[in-house]
């Protein structure tokens, strides 16, 4: 009987038997002979021979062995990552970039000032007069001031809901002056687009639009970032 066939004879195998035949008889075996280490250092060398000797035919082209035979023992499970695609992105970004985001815990969180901007924007568009008794420059006059007076309030309640959530005034300060500047601009570029399209848009109906732009913009900042 040849060496080899006394490995395979200590596991209770023969050679035909799969690596993961292999694996569970040194696995069971061991467990067995926990309490005779004179037996249990037998298993674990036959165990060794046979990997040896598989591993020496595979380089020889003899047998295809799993790459997984060599130190299979040894071998870590492979851990599995549990990190949300979303904080992936987010670790992707920059850090200012994730410290500006903000995700609202529940709808709740965005119910009243989703309210106050809707009122707002509609203040800035129901004020505005349409009446034929009312001169144009009187109505671009009340146009104006109801814009105006719409954007100071949401500039307020910008700045108030996000000193609530970080407790930074100037920090709330500046990201509403922020949403102030883009929605005006925004404002003025659909304003610059229409005209390109030969449409002309009175002061009254530009005022309202351009307030409605900028309360989005305001709104989307209170409730987004911090």
């Amino acid at each position: 009987m040849s060496e080899q066939n006394v490995h395979y004879e200590t596991l209770g195998l023969t050679e035909a038997a799969s690596f993961e035949e292999v694996q569970a008889a040194r696995k069971r075996l061991v467990a067995e002979h926990a309490a005779d280490p004179q037996q249990k250092e037998s298993i674990e060398a036959a165990y060794d021979a046979i990997l040896m000797e598989r591993l020496k035919l595979r380089q020889e082209g003899k047998i295809k062995v799993p790459d997984r035979i060599r130190f299979a023992e040894k071998q870590a499970k492979p851990k599995i990552s549990l990190t949300p695609i979303s904080s992936g992105l987010s670790n992707n970004s920059p850090q200012w970039f994730s410290d500006l985001l903000d995700q609202p815990e529940s709808s709740s969180e965005l119910l009243w000032p989703s309210i106050i901007f809707a009122v707002l924007a509609a203040l800035s568009w129901v004020l505005v007069p349409t009446g034929g008794a009312i001169t144009a420059a009187a109505a671009n006059s009340a146009a104006n001031s109801t814009a105006a007076v719409a954007l100071a309030l949401g500039m307020m309640t910008t700045v108030y809901f996000l000193n609530k959530k970080t407790r930074k005034l100037w920090r709330s300060l500046g990201l509403a002056a922020i949403g102030l500047v883009v929605g005006l601009a925004l404002g003025l570029l659909i304003e610059s687009i229409f005209q390109s399209q030969g449409q002309t848009l009175s002061p009254a109906y530009t005022s309202s639009l351009s307030a409605s732009i900028t309360l989005t913009v305001l709104w989307f900042i209170t409730g987004f970032l911090r």
